[in-house]
């Protein structure tokens, strides 16, 4: 063991990501390795795009974790879809839906823009007029902006973009296993997450779902997929039927962990589940206000597991921040872009939604601000 490891303090994750990991989770990243064409790890494979289709509510044969981190998952789905020249529509009011625009762009794609305030939603008869003034390849928008603590009514979207005939592109990095996903309900037709936070498993893994026309426009690209890497037409083939054909060293042990992180929130329910994070984010929010701390969001687009607060008069957020880290080993996160030094994020996500995880943060921010 090395003296950075040994160092290493027990931190209760209450950030923006990662959250905590169930001690299963923990124990089946431990099992022993099998190589990643084994048929025993393509049975764990199997395993796995079950569960997502479950949890993402989807028929998606194309259903499946990526091998890397929710930003791995971003670029496989415009890599894929986008090709030069394409129109596409990005939702923006928040960091992550900034860096859909910049993926685009790189791409070559003719990036429209809609904008809206940060902390609040995506307003629809904003959108149904932008799609009346022009025809789109693509139309995407984060479910759940984890820079601002924002839900958008993807669904409602989804119903215009249906009707416009675009594909329908949705970021679901904080909200899958968090609050309720239906893919298909919705018309969407390229997703992907994240592992590291409803769901409660290590980073490594994005989850993505492609629906049939998805992978129409896939195959039916004129130019080849710009990334190797991340070309769904060979991690397909990788993924899928009797002979799996070799494309990658797939990371094994995180696959384990997903598998079993997956399990717990199928095993609980996806729906007690999301009433959890539900009770728990209620819980946060009483407290919260009771210390002089005010919601940046109002309530009705308040993400139940990601909250932004902003401090009581006199109350320095960045030495808040510390605080709680170096004296309580308790792990907020500040602000990002125009919003750093004005909140903190505060997540209560997968297993940091129990409730001895938010009275301990409440207890800590009562000591720290003398409440």
């Amino acid at each position: 063991m090395t003296k950075a490891l040994d160092a290493l303090s027990e931190i209760l994750l209450m950030g923006p990501g990662p959250s905590m990991v169930n001690e299963a989770v923990y124990k089946a990243m431990g099992k022993h390795l099998v190589g990643h064409m084994d048929p025993e790890f393509i049975a764990v494979m199997d395993d796995i795009k079950g569960q997502l289709r479950q949890l993402c509510g989807t028929a998606n044969e194309v259903t499946m974790p990526m091998s890397g981190t929710g930003s791995a998952g971003m670029e496989t789905c415009y890599v894929n879809l986008v090709e030069h020249g394409d129109k596409v529509l990005v939702l923006h009011n928040g960091v992550f839906s900034g860096r859909m625009i910049d993926v685009a762009t790189r791409l070559g794609a003719q990036v429209d823009v809609l904008e809206f305030p940060w902390g609040t939603p995506v307003l629809v008869p904003k959108v149904k007029e932008k799609l009346a003034g022009g025809k789109y390849a693509i139309v995407a928008v984060i479910h759940a902006e984890t820079s601002t603590g924002v839900c958008n009514p993807v669904e409602e979207i989804g119903k215009l973009v249906r009707e416009h005939g675009a594909l329908y592109l949705v970021d679901g990095v904080t909200s899958l296993g968090g609050i309720e996903v239906a893919l298909d309900r919705w018309g969407v037709d390229a997703f992907y997450s994240g592992t590291q936070k409803c769901l409660s498993c290590p980073p490594g893994l994005s989850p993505v779902s492609f629906s049939p026309r998805a992978i129409e426009k896939i195959k039916a690209r004129k130019s080849k997929v710009p990334n190797w890497y991340l070309d769904m037409n060979m991690i397909m083939q990788y993924w899928e039927g009797a002979n799996r054909t070799y494309h990658h060293t797939a990371p094994v042990s995180m696959n384990y962990a997903l598998n079993a992180a997956l399990a717990l929130i199928l095993d609980e329910g996806p729906e007690k589940v999301h009433a959890r994070h539900k009770a728990m984010h209620d819980m946060f929010v009483k407290g919260v206000e009771a210390l002089g701390f005010s919601m940046f969001v109002e309530k009705p687009y308040r993400l139940p597991m990601l909250n932004l607060v902003t401090c009581p008069a006199g109350v320095d957020e960045a030495a808040l921040r510390k605080a709680l880290r170096t004296k309580h080993n308790i792990e907020v996160g500040g602000g990002l872009g125009p919003l750093a030094g004005k909140v903190i994020r505060i997540g209560i996500m997968g297993e940091t939604a129990r409730e001895a995880n938010v009275q301990r943060l409440l207890d800590a921010l009562a000591k720290e601000t003398g409440r």
